[in-house]
């Protein structure tokens, strides 16, 4: 009655090793990637935030200087300037599919 099922430790050890092994490797290439942090994160959305920014605000200079120099009866403001925010949402989204690939292939090379 008394009695509790005999554990084997030697079926334990594997498991607790590999674990042990997995969270090692893990803070290894958290100090080797220190730059990874909160800086870089904001470095991104600054550089994400400036591929947007700057295709839109030349598109809607061009429109302006067009508009001075062959006015007509549309806007090459308003259409250059929202042809400049569609190229860079893509080159953004571009930016941010290829750290995400980045950052999953790292992620499927650590676990191998």
């Amino acid at each position: 009655m008394g009695e509790q099922p005999s554990r084997d430790p030697s079926k334990d050890a594997p498991g607790f090793a590999a674990q042990a092994d997995t969270k090692a490797a893990r803070k290894l290439k958290a100090r080797r990637n220190a730059a990874h942090g909160v800086w870089f994160g904001l470095g991104m959305m600054g550089l994400i935030g400036w591929s947007v920014a700057v295709p839109t605000l030349l598109g809607a200079a061009l429109g302006l200087w067009l508009d001075e120099r062959h006015p007509g009866t549309h806007s090459w403001t308003l259409a250059l300037l929202v042809a400049g925010l569609t190229i860079g949402c893509l080159n953004a989204w571009h930016w941010v599919a290829k750290e995400d690939k980045a950052m999953r292939e790292e992620q499927e090379a650590g676990d191998e």
